[in-house]
């Protein structure tokens, strides 16, 4: 049962690192302070809006961002498309750091923080709470991926047993691990269908549990792309760009359902005259659609652009930027007739923010460094499937 540590843990210290690190340290000050005194001294939250930067960037964009580990676990563990297993460690990777990351965002906005674990007690009615349902999702997700990752670490520090153990867990946590995502993914699009009165039209709808579902999957492809792009510039690797051209095309079909379903869905509650009226949320609603669902799909779909580095990072950006505006439309523009009042967040809002992703960004750099997360570069004998070769090895 004993285990072997390795010798020689790597943490390669840059100038960038070290001001990931201040950020961190900053934005933890600043955490410390909002719970000594409270919401009100931290946020410029309000009756008005009691939800709002936290929850619209750290929880409803962080959870959909965090989507590309769910949808290449699907397609690699459960539909054996064994293809896109090159990618899948990395796309793990990420959605743990994301979703741990949500869980600190919900921390801090729990108004009386240290009655934080009463959730994950069952009372009476409590089972009929969509945000029930969520806070369960998402930490038994978070739990599920930990314990994948389990897998990877006893690569490296040696334990025969733990390893075995790891290893047999994983045919259940791989289903776990689509499973609970498909419902926590569309939950958060139920806590909305309640706003029946008060969202706009454009983006309420009783549909908008399936619609949260389809963007976090389509949003998974265009993730992992960017993420792999920018491991590949940090540590001077080539993209995996056959498997990530291979991914976004399946990324592309789903917007493609996604898009005509929303048009069937504005046409049936006749929202197509407030499309065009020209007011802020039309606006806004177009350019989220065009930028961000149809002019990306089109660019997926056409294998010069999927088959480069620029054509697959550029329409990567536009539909994860078109998933974001998205949420925050939902969250912000789709609100603010009904709410009233006024809010932008504070510096102290955006600090947090800046410090999670600092915290994802080293987390990830030490990992990568010192797990093997990424796969080789190695060459693939002529005729030999590229998945039937696939290793993961240390970088930096």
């Amino acid at each position: 049962m004993a285990c072997e540590f390795p010798e020689g843990w790597r943490f390669r210290m840059t100038g960038w690192r070290k001001f990931f690190i201040l950020v961190f340290l900053v934005a933890v000050g600043v955490m410390i302070y909002r719970l000594v005194y409270g919401l009100g001294a931290a946020t410029h939250l309000n009756d008005q809006w009691p939800w709002g930067w936290w929850i619209a960037v750290d929880v409803l964009i962080g959870v959909a961002l965090a989507g590309g580990g769910y949808s290449t676990a699907f397609l690699v563990h459960i539909l054996h498309r064994k293809q896109f297993a090159p990618v899948a460690r990395a796309a793990l990777l990420t959605s743990m750091l994301g979703y741990i990351l949500v869980l600190i965002g919900l921390f801090m906005d729990i108004g009386r923080w240290y009655n934080f674990w009463r959730p994950f007690l069952v009372y009476p009615g409590s089972w009929h709470s969509v945000l029930f349902e969520v806070f369960w999702c998402i930490s038994l997700y978070t739990t599920v991926q930990v314990l994948e990752f389990g897998s990877i670490v006893f690569e490296r520090v040696k334990s025969e047993r733990l390893k075995r153990v790891f290893d047999t867990m994983l045919p259940p946590l791989f289903i776990l691990g689509v499973v609970l995502p498909t419902l926590h993914q569309s939950s958060l699009g139920s806590l909305y269908v309640v706003t029946v009165d008060r969202l706009d039209p454009l983006w309420w709808s009783l549909a908008l549990p399936i619609f949260f579902l389809l963007s976090s999957f389509f949003v998974g492809p265009a993730m992992v792309t960017l993420e792999g792009s920018l491991a590949a510039k940090a540590y001077g690797r080539q993209m995996e760009i056959p498997v990530l051209s291979r991914l976004v095309k399946v990324g592309a079909w789903v917007m493609f359902f996604y898009l005509v379903f929303k048009l069937i869905d504005l046409g049936y509650r006749n929202q197509f005259g407030h499309l065009f009226d020209g007011s802020l949320a039309s606006n806004l609603f177009l350019v989220e659609m065009i930028g961000g669902v149809l002019i990306p799909m089109i660019m997926f779909a056409i294998p010069s652009v999927r088959n480069s580095s620029k054509g697959l990072i550029t329409a990567s950006i536009l539909t994860v930027a078109g998933v974001i505006l998205n949420r925050m439309n939902v969250v912000f523009t789709g609100m603010a007739a009904a709410m009233g009042g006024s809010y932008f967040p504070k510096w102290t809002e955006f600090m947090v923010t800046a410090g999670l992703i600092a915290f994802a960004v080293l987390a990830y750099c030490f990992l990568v460094e010192n797990f093997a997360i990424l796969p080789a570069e190695e060459h693939v004998p002529a005729g030999k499937p590229a998945e039937a070769h696939t290793t993961y090895t240390v970088v930096g």
